[in-house]
């Protein structure tokens, strides 16, 4: 059985899931870890050449508020609101990344500014509650009742959105697979190692880094509006923010930015981890004698400087290369 045939089997298997009575919770479970799977993927397209963004938690939040201030306060469907808000990301990416690129803002300069993007976003959806509900979150409204709504993509069974969020998932390695194999893949990786020679040989250095840039946004900023139809609840801790950001960076770490299931590894680590302290964080607040505020995003920092030590290149990474690297001859 090759590769293909292989991947179109492993999608059928997963289609075919939620329709043999799986427990309600688990199933949540899995629409998230492939919601976040898409989100983590749409940062390593542009992080694995050396792109380092810690502003993917604005793009994520322009993609779910978006579409949910569109929704609730001009009456525009998610299938009008969401190419809006991707839009939106677009332009914010380009806002950031066309200045950076031209003028040679790299490394941990265009991190940082990067994160002042995510702050800034973050902040202005806090600043502006009377319009986002600031801090407590915002709910779209729902269409017609709580029932069956394409118009409004909501849907009150869990199997219909797990369905749209395995479809997205599997588009999403899709695209990872398409850059890998494209010719801006090898123009990215000679701008990664020298952007001077790579320049002198005919490569538009800005033009590449600001497509691939443009590229993840949106798939985050979509990664955000699904989160925002399926729960249809949104939050800055949720879905924007600096958190959001480093969740995002520390997930494909931890799964491998370099291989094309490791933003899926780093989802199912960073999802089960989370509930893992939901689940608990009332023993830990009488063992403690405290509630522990961003607990979560603690550990996050604590694995990530562990795993870029001993891991670079993931769990997922490290376990191919170890059992699967071709031998020498």
């Amino acid at each position: 059985m090759n590769r293909l045939s292989m991947m179109i089997l492993a999608a059928f298997v997963l289609a075919v899931i939620p329709f043999v009575g799986i427990p309600p919770y688990w199933l949540h479970i899995m629409i998230i870890i492939l919601i976040w799977s898409f989100a983590y993927t749409g940062w390593s397209v542009m992080g694995r050449f050396g792109l380092v963004s810690l502003g993917h938690g604005a793009f994520m939040g322009i993609g779910a508020y978006g579409t949910a201030l569109l929704w609730n306060h001009a009456g525009l469907t998610p299938w009008i609101g969401i190419p809006i808000s991707l839009l939106l990301a677009a332009a914010f990416a380009v806002l950031v990344g066309y200045p950076c690129f031209k003028y040679r803002i790299v490394g941990h300069y265009f991190a940082l500014v990067t994160l002042a993007l995510s702050v800034i976003i973050g902040q202005v959806i806090i600043a502006t509650r009377d319009h986002t509900g600031g801090s407590l979150g915002y709910t779209p409204e729902p269409h017609g009742g709580e029932g069956f709504s394409i118009y409004a993509l909501q849907f009150p069974e869990k199997e219909h959105f797990y369905l749209l969020a395995l479809a997205a998932w599997i588009v999403g390695l899709l695209i990872w697979r398409a850059v890998d194999r494209s010719m801006a893949r090898y123009a990215l990786e000679a701008i990664s190692e020298d952007e001077d020679a790579s320049a002198a040989v005919g490569v538009q250095v800005t033009k590449e880094k600001l497509k691939i840039t443009v590229l993840s946004a949106v798939m985050t900023a979509f990664a955000g509006a699904m989160y925002c139809q399926y729960q249809l609840f949104v939050s800055p801790d949720t879905v924007a923010g600096v958190g959001i950001s480093l969740q995002i960076v520390f997930a494909v770490v931890a799964g491998g930015i370099y291989t094309q299931f490791g933003p899926t590894v780093g989802a199912i680590i960073t999802i089960i981890l989370a509930e893992i302290l939901r689940i608990n964080i009332g023993e830990l607040e009488h063992l403690l004698g405290f509630r522990p505020f961003g607990l979560d995003n603690t550990i996050y920092g604590i694995m990530l400087v562990l795993f870029i030590i001993f891991l670079p290149k993931g769990v997922l990474g490290t376990f191919l290369e170890k059992y699967f690297k071709p031998s020498k001859a």
